[in-house]
C-alpha cells in the first residue's frame, strides 16, 4: 500500500473533463479527514459554466460512444475492473482518509465496487431486442434498444466508489456518456476512478467528474438543459423529491435510490446466534452509514431478552472505535460534525422517551467525529429513532408478540428499501418476505448487496434498479420499428 501522502498526490484535484482541467476562476474547497477534522487536500470547486462544459463534452462524445461496438465497450469496462483491482489498497486507503470507514470496510467496498465494472462489461453484449410477426398478420414488429443519451449521476459520500461504479458501469455498457457529481465530502475516490478509466482507454468526454461545494447551482442548469436525457441519484428522500420535480420539466429519465428505514425482524424460532451475527453485519456495515443498514430491530418476545443480551455482548467484545487507518479499528468516525449531532440527538430523544441504554450512547471527546456502537432496549413506539433514518452505529430494539404484529411493525414506515428476517420456518419466511413492503429482503442474511442482483426500493425509498440484468435497462430506450 502506498503512503497517505503518496496516494493523495496521485489523485487529480482538478475537474475531470476529458482530462484534468481547472475550475472557472480557479476556486477550490477542502476535503477533510473525519478522524481528525484536518484538511487532506483541496479540490476544484466547479461553477455552472464548468458543469455545462462537462455536458458539452458528453454531448460531443455521445454519438461515437453509442456507435462503439458493445464488445469494445465491454472490454474497456473489464480493463477498468482490472485496474481498480490492481490498485485496491490505494483505493481502500483513499476512501478511509476521506470518508473515515475502517480499512477492512474500505477493502470490501473496493471489491464490491469493482465488480460492477466486471458485471456490466459482460452485460454490454447482452442488450436484446426482439422480432416477431404482428398477431394481426399486418406486418412485422422489431423492438430495438438504444442508449438514452447523456446522463448525470449525483452520488453520496457513504460509499465513494461503489455508488459511482454501479451507475457508471451500466451507463457506459449501454452506450451512454455520463457526468458524475460526487459528494463534496468524498470527491477524491471518483477523481481517481476517472483517471483510471482514461488510462484504460475510455475516450475523452465519455466520463466527466465535476466536484463542487455548490451542488444545486451546478447541477440544476444541467437538469434544465434539453441535451441531458437521464438523471440518476443516490441520497436522501428529501433531496430526491426535489430532483424528481426538477427533472419533470424536461421529462428526464430518472432513477432514485433514496433513504431507508430497514427493519430487522427476529422470530421466536430463529437461530438467535445467527441472528446476532447477521445483526452485527446489517447494523455496523459501513459504521451504520448505509441506506441498507438495519435501522430498527423487531424481536419476538420469546427470544427478546436472549437476542438483546447476546447483541450487547457481541458489540462489546468485537467493536473497536478509532481512526479508520488504525489496523485494530473496526468502527471509524461518522462523516462530519452535523452527522454526529443528528445521531446523538436521536439517541438522547429515545432515552428521554423511556428507552433503556444498554451500550454506548455517548460520543467521546474530539478530535474527529466518533460515536460508539450503541444499543437501546425497550424503545417506545413514539421515539424518533424508529421513524427516522439513523445513519450511525445505533441499534434500537423493540418487542412484538405475533407474526402479524411483527410484519405490521416492519411495514410501519414511509420507506421501503430493504428488510431482514430471521426464522427457521420456510413457510413463514416466504409468507413474511412476500408481505414486506420493501424492494429487497434478506432471509437469514445480514448483507444482501450483490452486483448481479437488482438493488432498489419502493415507497419513499425510490424507484429504478441498479445491478443485475435490470440495471442496464435504466440506461436504454425502447424503439419500435414497424415492418411490412
Amino acid at each position: 500500500m502506498a503512503s497517505e501522502n503518496d496516494i493523495l498526490q496521485s489523485v487529480p484535484t482538478a475537474l475531470w473533463i476529458g482530462g484534468p482541467v481547472d475550475a472557472t476562476g480557479g476556486a477550490t474547497f477542502p476535503v477533510r479527514d473525519p478522524a481528525t477534522g484536518e484538511v487532506l487536500t483541496e479540490v476544484a470547486d466547479a461553477t455552472e459554466q464548468d458543469g455545462l462544459r462537462a455536458l458539452d463534452a458528453a454531448v460531443a462524445a455521445q454519438a461515437d460512444w453509442a456507435a462503439t461496438p458493445s464488445r469494445q465497450r465491454g472490454e474497456i469496462l473489464r480493463e477498468v475492473f482490472e485496474r481498480i483491482t490492481a490498485r485496491a489498497e490505494d483505493f481502500a486507503l483513499l476512501m478511509t482518509l476521506e470518508m473515515g470507514k475502517a480499512l477492512p470496510e474500505s477493502r470490501n467496498e473496493v471489491r464490491y465496487g469493482a465488480e460492477f465494472f466486471r458485471w456490466f462489461s459482460e452485460e454490454a453484449v447482452r442488450v436484446h431486442g426482439r422480432y416477431l410477426h404482428a398477431p394481426s398478420g399486418a406486418g412485422r414488429i422489431m423492438v430495438h434498444k438504444q442508449p438514452v443519451g447523456p446522463c448525470l449521476a449525483i452520488t453520496p459520500w457513504n460509499f465513494p466508489l461503489a455508488m459511482g461504479t454501479r451507475k457508471i458501469g451500466p451507463a457506459l455498457a449501454a452506450g451512454c456518456t455520463m457526468i458524475v457529481k460526487p459528494a463534496s465530502e468524498t470527491p477524491l475516490t471518483m477523481l481517481l476512478l476517472a483517471k483510471l478509466c482514461s488510462e484504460a482507454g475510455l475516450p475523452d468526454g465519455v466520463l466527466s467528474v465535476i466536484t463542487t461545494s455548490r451542488s444545486g447551482a451546478v447541477t440544476q442548469p444541467l437538469i434544465n438543459d434539453p441535451r441531458l436525457r437521464k438523471l440518476t441519484f443516490t441520497g436522501s428522500t428529501e433531496v430526491g423529491k426535489k430532483l424528481v420535480a426538477s427533472a419533470a420539466n424536461g421529462l428526464l429519465r430518472t432513477s432514485m435510490e433514496l433513504g431507508g428505514n430497514a427493519p430487522f425482524v427476529v422470530f421466536d424460532d430463529a437461530d438467535v446466534d445467527a441472528a446476532v451475527q447477521g445483526a452485527m453485519l446489517a447494523k455496523l456495515r459501513n459504521g451504520g452509514e448505509a441506506c441498507t443498514a438495519a435501522n430498527r430491530f423487531h424481536v419476538q418476545r420469546g427470544v427478546l431478552a436472549e437476542f438483546t443480551d447476546k447483541l450487547v455482548a457481541a458489540m462489546s467484545d468485537s467493536v473497536v472505535l478509532g481512526p479508520g487507518t488504525d489496523p485494530h479499528t473496526t468502527l471509524g468516525p461518522l462523516i462530519n460534525e452535523d452527522q454526529l449531532g443528528i445521531v446523538s440527538d436521536l439517541v438522547e430523544d429515545a432515552v428521554s422517551a423511556g428507552a433503556t441504554l444498554r451500550l454506548g450512547g455517548k460520543a467521546p471527546d474530539g478530535p474527529g467525529w466518533f460515536y460508539p456502537a450503541t444499543i437501546l432496549a425497550d424503545v417506545p413506539a413514539h421515539a424518533r429513532i424508529l421513524e427516522e433514518e439513523v445513519f450511525g452505529p445505533v441499534a434500537p430494539i423493540v418487542g412484538f408478540d405475533t407474526e402479524e404484529q411483527g410484519l405490521a411493525a416492519a411495514n410501519d414506515t414511509r420507506y421501503g428499501l430493504v428488510a431482514y428476517v430471521y426464522t427457521r420456518d420456510l413457510d413463514r419466511a416466504l409468507r413474511v418476505a412476500e408481505g414486506l413492503e420493501s424492494g429487497m429482503v434478506g432471509l437469514n442474511r445480514g448483507v444482501i448487496s450483490d452486483p448481479a442482483a437488482p438493488f432498489g426500493g419502493v415507497k419513499e425509498s425510490g424507484f429504478g434498479r441498479e445491478g443485475g440484468s435490470e440495471g442496464i435497462e435504466e440506461y436504454l430506450s425502447t424503439k419500435y420499428i414497424a415492418l411490412t
